[in-house]
């Protein structure tokens, strides 16, 4: 019984976290540039930088080098 309740319970928060990443499909579904960022890098949100610049939903990250900032802090 234990058992099932366990697996049921990661199944569930396995879909949380993939309904989660695909919820986010948009720039504007991010309300900060590490959320962009960390989605970018994951290959969650891979054409997050349409125009190749390096900076991925410009509309929440302003410039390179607060991305670049971001990159370093989570190992992207």
């Amino acid at each position: 019984m234990m058992r099932s309740t366990l697996a049921a319970g990661l199944a569930g928060l396995i879909l949380l976290t993939a309904a989660s990443t695909a919820l986010a499909a948009r720039c504007t579904d991010y309300w900060s540039c590490e959320q962009a960022v960390r989605a970018w890098c994951s290959g969650a949100h891979p054409r997050a930088d349409g125009d190749n610049d390096g900076i991925p939903c410009e509309n929440v990250c302003p410039n390179r080098r607060i991305v670049n900032q971001i990159r370093a802090q989570i190992g992207c």
